[in-house]
């Protein structure tokens, strides 16, 4: 990407005219994900649309690479690996077709085979971007042995926006897998966590799982022979990949009963919380809702419980808890980060973005 390019010129034109009045910006494609920023907007910010950016740049499905505009929708990118049987493994979020290349990486959400395969970070290769002052960075590169001085390609994955305007990114591809395969249990959550510990021990290809109102879902991925003898090991019921497909992607989507639920509106005093744990921790003591994926590491809780009490139970169980839907105005959805923490943080920010135009709000 050069700057030769109208919509890079007018992005950091935007930029500079910001810089210059010192007025915070606000990155957006679509909004999709608006609602789950760590923090929202200045009322003052002036929107910065990044949607221009559209586009695959390249893509050599022999090398499992492809590099793609930021503001280009994740289903044009996913309908044009599709075409090589390939795919994100990562699975994100495409909700309801407004989510973006450029939105995937700065949430740095991830959808159910996250814990097998990996998050949005392990598979960024490379990255352009323009930083606070305009200047159009480069990082990374193209190719999977590229290690060459710091990964701030990587960094920008779960950032937010809050370093500088992702510009284009290349993203490691993979082959849809040979064979699925989808399972079935009645189990209760605590037997669903005791399985899915032993089971995450042994050579099985597991790759997502997902417990509910009592059902444990299995999905098995990889060879042919693998996954049918694991699924005939592990008992259960199969489950027909017309009936599974759609359970994965109301999950991976973020449509599943339990969003619907809080979509609608939660009671008062209610917050549905995205808890990350260690996978092997045991159920905690909260009352409430869940949903538990990612073999263990991921639970979901609607819940009216206290929030120092839901963070404090996460950080017992070895993580940390995001109050996901229903914060209050003026309520922090994340725990604040350590004084290190903190600081190291405000460090890289300012590097990159020393008027503060973009990590105004966190």
């Amino acid at each position: 990407m050069d700057m030769d390019d109208d919509a890079l010129q007018s992005l950091r034109a935007q930029i500079l005219d910001a810089a210059a009045t010192r007025t915070p910006l606000d990155l957006r494609g679509h909004g999709s994900k608006a609602a789950w920023r760590p923090a929202p907007a200045r009322a003052d910010a002036q929107v910065l649309d990044v949607t221009p950016l559209a586009g695959i740049s390249a893509y050599e499905p022999t090398e499992l690479v492809v590099t793609v505009r930021a503001g280009t929708s994740l289903a044009e990118l996913e309908a044009v690996l599709a075409e090589q049987g390939q795919f994100l493994a990562f699975e994100p979020p495409r909700l309801g077709g407004r989510g973006t290349v450029g939105g995937m990486v700065a949430s740095g959400l991830a959808g159910p085979a996250r814990a097998s395969v990996g998050s949005v970070r392990d598979f960024v290769l490379g990255a352009t971007m323009l930083n606070g002052k305009g200047e159009l960075l480069s990082f990374g590169g193209q190719v999977m042995k590229n290690v060459a001085g710091y990964d701030v390609s990587r960094l920008l994955a779960g950032s937010w926006g809050t370093l500088g305007v992702l510009c284009d990114v290349s993203l490691k591809v993979l082959p849809r897998p040979i064979a699925t395969a989808t399972l079935r249990f009645a189990l209760s959550a605590p037997e669903a966590l005791a399985k899915l510990t032993t089971w995450s021990r042994q050579p099985l290809p597991l790759n997502a799982s997902m417990w509910h109102e009592g059902v444990l879902l299995l999905r098995l991925s990889g060879a042919q022979a693998a996954v049918d003898a694991a699924r005939h090991s592990l008992g259960g019921e199969w489950l027909d990949d017309a009936v599974a497909g759609p359970l994965w992607d109301r999950l991976r989507d973020r449509t599943h009963a339990l969003w619907a639920f809080a979509a609608q509106g939660l009671p008062a005093g209610h917050r549905l919380w995205r808890l990350s744990v260690a996978p092997h921790a045991p159920m905690l003591r909260l009352r409430g809702e869940g949903l538990i994926e990612w073999h263990g590491g991921q639970r979901w809780l609607l819940s009216d419980e206290p929030a120092d009490a839901v963070r404090a139970a996460a950080v017992q169980a070895g993580g940390h808890a995001e109050c996901h839907v229903g914060a209050a105005p003026g309520e922090p959805r994340t725990a604040p980060l350590s004084p290190v923490l903190a600081r190291l943080n405000q460090q890289v920010c300012a590097s990159f973005d020393p008027h503060g135009l973009f990590h105004h709000a966190h």
